[in-house]
């Protein structure tokens, strides 16, 4: 599946030249010529820039460490509410789990859908462009692909369909609402396995078309791109897991990260130190 996410382009300028006699022409061109100059005078010299995407490509690399504490108190928190506060019994982690190996048989088994994602993707760009402030002109979805139109494009717009799970948010907007007005508390079941199963999909579909030479990614550079996808969606699990874990709070998960990252500046400081000896 190939997409586009693309600006708009402005209209050409139509310059004064155009509709004046050969006089002022001569006029406004020669004032042209020097505003080029003054231009060229005061512009940077180009030579010199560094290129955005090594800059990514070194940004990236600085988000290393942060992604390396927060695997670690991901996984730690996990272990410990599942180990010692049996969150593996609970019906969140069951019916969460039944939700994700549903989609896993239907995405390996099934013919995929790929429509249902084309649209939830292009709309996660369009949501994101109306974020930023901007505007979307064209919302295009064919059974090859889709794209969208707009006057802007960020890393976080062309990123946003990777880390941003919006059908399973979705599904929480819908319950929330429903709340409302219902009492929702005998489907909670059914609340966990329909997060389950669509964050399932997801993440199985950006594993899926990652590899296959996205414009998205390609927009900031691949490393940078994959360093911010799995940061993110790692911190979008933590947030489930905070959530769904009656022994595991923000504050709490907050305090871990904040001992596992003075941790890790410790370790690579001994370890700097020895490579100095």
């Amino acid at each position: 599946m190939r997409h586009c996410l693309l600006p708009l382009r402005g209209r050409a300028n139509l310059h004064a030249g155009d509709w004046f006699p050969d006089s002022v022409n001569r006029s406004v061109a020669r004032r042209k010529r020097s505003n080029e100059k003054l231009r060229a005078a005061l512009a940077p010299d180009l030579r010199a820039t560094v290129p955005t995407r090594w800059v990514k490509f070194v940004v990236g690399l600085f988000l290393l460490p942060p992604a390396w504490v927060l695997t670690e108190t991901f996984f730690t928190a996990f272990a410990r509410a599942a180990l010692h506060e049996h969150f593996w019994a609970t019906e969140e982690f069951w019916f969460f789990g039944l939700g994700l190996v549903l989609w896993l048989v239907a995405f390996l088994a099934l013919p995929r859908p790929l429509w249902i994602y084309v649209f939830g993707h292009e709309l996660t760009h369009a949501l994101w462009v109306l974020l930023h402030g901007g505007r979307v002109s064209q919302f295009r979805i064919t059974p090859q692909g889709g794209h969208i139109l707009s006057d802007r494009i960020n890393t976080w717009i062309a990123l946003a369909p990777y880390f941003f799970p919006i059908y399973s948010l979705l599904v929480i907007a819908i319950y929330g609402a429903a709340g409302l007005f219902w009492d929702m508390t005998p489907f909670r079941p059914v609340l966990y396995m329909l997060i389950g199963a669509t964050w399932g999909f997801h993440i199985t579909f950006t594993l899926w078309m990652i590899p296959r030479g996205q414009t998205d990614i390609t927009y900031g550079g691949n490393f940078y791109s994959l360093v911010i996808i799995y940061l993110l969606n790692l911190a979008v699990l933590s947030i489930f897991l905070i959530a769904a874990s009656q022994g595991l709070t923000l504050a709490g998960f907050g305090r871990e990260l904040l001992a596992n990252s003075v941790d890790f500046v410790a370790r690579a400081t001994h370890l700097l130190r020895l490579g100095r000896l």
